[in-house]
């Protein structure tokens, strides 16, 4: 079982956690999510979390004592535990985190409010994490769509094994289109290979239609795509089809298979060599007769 803690001001945000694919895996035993708030904590009169900064400035800022004293409380960890900081100041999340996470036993998420936090609160996390270059209200969105994506890497979650590994920035590569039931929406017709049953050209197919989406809609992910031999046919198509793929040949010229070099038997050679040896001989034999 996986554990996700969340520090926060506001759980009752973390309801859509019971809903769909998250509540089934915590009714399954695969993932457990805690929440804590760090107002309990708090040693004041009317349990205030926030002060002015010092120095002056717009906004409140989160105060050290209760979050130390949030994190303290916590339970010894069972396993590895990862304590990390919502902040728009941190490494924006991406599918690779998704993976590293998933491999631990406990995450830990601090989600900060109103205008930040105090900067010692930054002691106690290990990483500071953002979902992108923008700021929130609180960190608790956040903290959402980063539980979500990792419980979807977490083994048994998902009904296919697959599916994770095959989504949207599992590869650098963008997923395949796909489609369902009916053949043909007013006109709109499936594409004739996936009706084939041809199990290897389709998924030859898949394969295309990653490599042309994540070149036309995603060119900054293309560099960090590790293209395999069999991919040099398909992106040569693709740069035929598409001017703006062609402009990418350097990434792939060096899968461009080579020419096959014709090479002499060396049984045959000293077969022949032999032979021409052994007529050489009975013919000095037959000039000494």
């Amino acid at each position: 079982m996986m554990q996700f803690t969340v520090l926060t001001l506001f759980p009752e945000m973390f309801a859509p956690l019971q809903e769909s694919i998250l509540k089934r895996a915590q009714e399954a035993g695969l993932v457990k999510i805690l929440f804590v708030n760090f107002r309990d904590y708090a040693t004041s009169k009317h349990k205030n979390v926030d002060d002015v900064p010092y120095g002056g400035g717009a906004g409140m800022l989160l105060k050290p004592e209760p979050i130390f004293a949030a994190i303290r409380d916590l339970p010894p960890p069972c396993g590895r535990r990862r304590v990390i900081l919502m902040s728009p100041q941190g490494d924006v999340f991406r599918q690779e985190k998704v993976r590293e996470w998933s491999e631990q036993e406990e995450l830990v998420f601090i989600c900060g409010h109103y205008e930040g936090f105090d900067e010692r609160i930054r002691e106690l996390a290990d990483e500071e994490v953002s979902i992108g270059d923008y700021v929130l209200t609180g960190g608790e969105l956040a903290a959402m769509v980063m539980i979500d994506a990792v419980v979807r890497f977490i083994p048994g979650v998902l009904g296919e094994d697959t599916s994770a590994e095959e989504d949207s920035h599992s590869s650098s590569l963008l997923e395949y289109p796909q489609y369902t039931r009916p053949s043909d929406f007013e006109g709109r017709q499936v594409p004739k290979i996936l009706l084939s049953g041809h199990h290897a050209m389709i998924k030859r197919w898949r394969r295309k239609e990653s490599l042309r989406r994540t070149f036309l809609r995603r060119p900054d992910l293309v560099k960090a795509v590790t293209f395999r031999v069999d991919d040099y046919p398909l992106l040569e198509e693709l740069s035929l089809e598409h001017e703006a793929i062609a402009e990418w040949q350097d990434l792939w010229k060096h899968l461009c298979p080579q020419p096959k070099r014709r090479r002499r038997s060396s049984h045959n050679t000293e077969g022949k060599q032999c032979s021409e040896s052994h007529l050489q001989e009975v013919g000095v034999l037959e000039l000494d007769e």
